[in-house]
């Protein structure tokens, strides 16, 4: 097992201005134009009902900032933390609130609303942030943040489309002696990382205020659709580190692993109403 930890300074990776002047949750994924494309969560109040489409950066390379290039997804409904993975040349598109949503592009440009389907799906067990892991060729795990016994949890999914999914279960829930427990859920922006035959799901656990809102929280497992129940670190699934970012996306270019970081202009994110983006080691 290894240690994640953050090895360099914050620099801004994006900062929008035509349309919004923040970026909350978002996706950062390679496009077929060789360029880098993020998608993020935004608007120009701050509240999270005005979040009705993903504002669009992208840039040739992750040390240099992104131009702003337009929004997606602009449909007049909640539109909230995007995640893509690429299948057969074309790009999925997942987002929330609940129920999940999908849209599909070749391009990064275009996106053409698709049916998903959660078989199985828990009450409230798939709300929002959702994330997706490819596991093998032609398997993959989806992690979505909702609630379970009135508490924090996220649930894990699998499919071999894309469109079709089956629950596996809980990939990690909260216990009676969880620190956290907004009715939201504090559990947020599930990330999941498989490195050496194990899996580091790497999740924001905040209440949104200023104190948690950049503590995401680290744990290691075997199995990916088990990362126990959390309880403090008192019991149960302990973390193996705690990382000051909020909704992170790991990404790697050139033989290096990178961090990004966001969050809304009026919390202590290391610039106001930018992604920001650090290299991110093991040890």
């Amino acid at each position: 097992m290894k240690i994640p930890y953050i090895s360099d300074e914050w620099k801004i990776l994006f900062a929008p201005e035509k349309y919004g002047n923040y970026v909350n949750d978002h996706t950062l994924v390679k496009g077929p134009d060789g360029l880098w494309h993020l998608f993020g969560i935004t608007s120009h109040g701050g509240h999270s009902y005005e979040e009705r489409y993903f504002v669009h950066g992208r840039g040739e390379r992750l040390d240099t900032p992104f131009e702003e290039f337009g929004k997606a997804i602009d449909r007049g409904t909640l539109a909230w933390a995007p995640c893509i993975i690429n299948k057969n040349d074309n790009y999925y598109m997942f987002y929330g609130p609940s129920p999940t949503q999908l849209a599909v592009s070749f391009d990064m440009n275009e996106w053409y609303g698709y049916n998903v389907k959660l078989n199985n799906e828990p009450v409230m067990g798939a709300h929002r942030d959702h994330f997706v892991l490819k596991t093998d060729e032609n398997k993959y795990l989806m992690y979505i943040i909702g609630v379970l016994d009135k508490k924090s949890a996220i649930s894990c999914f699998s499919s071999c489309d894309l469109l079709s999914w089956d629950f596996e279960g809980f990939a990690l829930t909260s216990g009676d002696k969880a620190p956290l427990n907004p009715g939201w859920g504090a559990m947020e922006s599930p990330f999941v990382v498989k490195r050496d035959g194990l899996y580091y799901l790497f999740v924001t656990y905040t209440d949104c205020s200023d104190e948690s809102y950049n503590d995401t929280l680290v744990f290691c497992s075997e199995n990916p659709l088990d990362f126990g129940q959390y309880n403090g670190g008192e019991g149960g699934a302990v973390p193996i580190t705690k990382i000051k970012a909020h909704a992170p996306e790991i990404v790697e270019e050139n033989g290096k692993t990178y961090i990004t970081t966001c969050g809304w202009r009026d919390k202590p994110v290391p610039h106001k109403g930018c992604v920001s983006i650090a290299q991110l080691e093991w040890k």
